[in-house]
């Protein structure tokens, strides 16, 4: 259902968040993310045209965060890179159905609906703040700690 880029983006966001604020190189972003590095500038880029992360060049350069991770839901990183499309007309274009979805059309779209609703309801903090013994997206070698405003 998600793209190979939408799970690249969220693995981006997951690996910044836990570098609270300080800066990653592309290398070491695919590294800790085993997304390659050729692909990654271009999810980068996505990202920061969405705000999501700003970046410095040169020397103690790199990417971070420019949203904390409370600010940012998982509904928000997909759309920036990988956009949901809900089922707005028939998608087999029968001209007397129009803008009136079918049964079946109008089901996968309430499913579509359902599936929106629960990823904007859960925010980056969220994902992170779950207590499960592995980290979400990476392999983890100590627990995660993450500060949402200033608190661990």
């Amino acid at each position: 259902m998600f793209s190979q880029t939408t799970e690249y983006a969220l693995r981006v966001i997951v690996h910044l968040a836990t570098l609270e604020g300080k800066p990653a190189t592309i290398q070491q972003i695919s590294s800790a993310t085993k997304v390659p590095a050729g692909y990654l500038a271009k999810v980068l880029q996505s990202l920061a045209r969405a705000g999501f992360i700003s970046s410095q060049r040169g020397l103690h350069g790199g990417s971070v965060l420019a949203r904390p991770v409370d600010k940012i839901n998982v509904f928000e990183v997909i759309q920036s890179v990988s956009p949901m499309a809900r089922i707005e007309t028939c998608p087999l274009g029968i001209k007397s159905h129009g803008n009136k979805l079918c049964a079946l059309h109008q089901r996968l779209d309430d499913a579509l609906g359902m599936v929106e609703k629960a990823l904007k309801e859960s925010t980056m903090a969220d994902i992170l703040a779950d207590k499960r013994d592995s980290r979400p997206l990476c392999e983890a070698a100590k627990p995660l700690a993450v500060t949402i405003r200033g608190k661990r």
